[in-house]
């Protein structure tokens, strides 16, 4: 059911924008991750997290993705890697203090690109394409936002789904 209602709304995205030129971001924090150590800065993924990061990949499997981005965290790219492994696509780092830039854009203008970050950065960086601050930090316990930011002809759309 879950992949019929992504499925939908990617399609709802895609039909709007037909023989247009569209750029579309798919935005995921970071999988659960270890909390043993809490002087660690740069934790790995629980059990859980991993599991999740698998999820995601099913999730992204019929979606043709051009780039994958992560901040440069073990947590993050432990999340993009399966999903960038499945696509033949290298993880490109992204610092999350300078987001959205000239170049980032670009670079992604036209393409369909997954973006993996963190709880603060996440609906930061989507808010910052949006030009409004229309969402807040993301509770530390919800890793299973996806927000999807798709620009069409300079016309930006937005929507966040929940993938358990």
């Amino acid at each position: 059911m879950k992949k019929i209602v992504f499925i939908l709304a990617f399609s709802l995205f895609t039909l709007a924008s037909y023989a247009q030129e569209v750029t579309t971001y798919y935005f995921i924090r970071h999988a659960e991750k270890q909390r043993q150590n809490p002087n660690d800065k740069d934790p790995s993924l629980t059990f859980q997290g991993y599991k999740r990061a698998d999820k995601w990949k099913e999730v992204f499997q019929y979606i043709p993705l051009d780039a994958v981005y992560s901040t440069n965290y073990n947590r993050t790219k432990l999340t993009a890697k399966p999903t960038a492994d499945s696509k033949k696509l290298p993880i490109l780092v992204y610092d999350p203090r300078n987001m959205y830039t000239e170049s980032f854009q670009y670079n992604t203008k036209g393409k369909k690109v997954l973006i993996v970050g963190h709880s603060n950065t996440t609906p930061a960086f989507v808010n910052k394409i949006l030009g409004k601050k229309k969402y807040k930090q993301i509770d530390d316990r919800n890793n299973a936002n996806l927000y999807i930011v798709t620009i069409v002809d300079g016309k930006v759309s937005d929507t966040v789904l929940k993938i358990d």
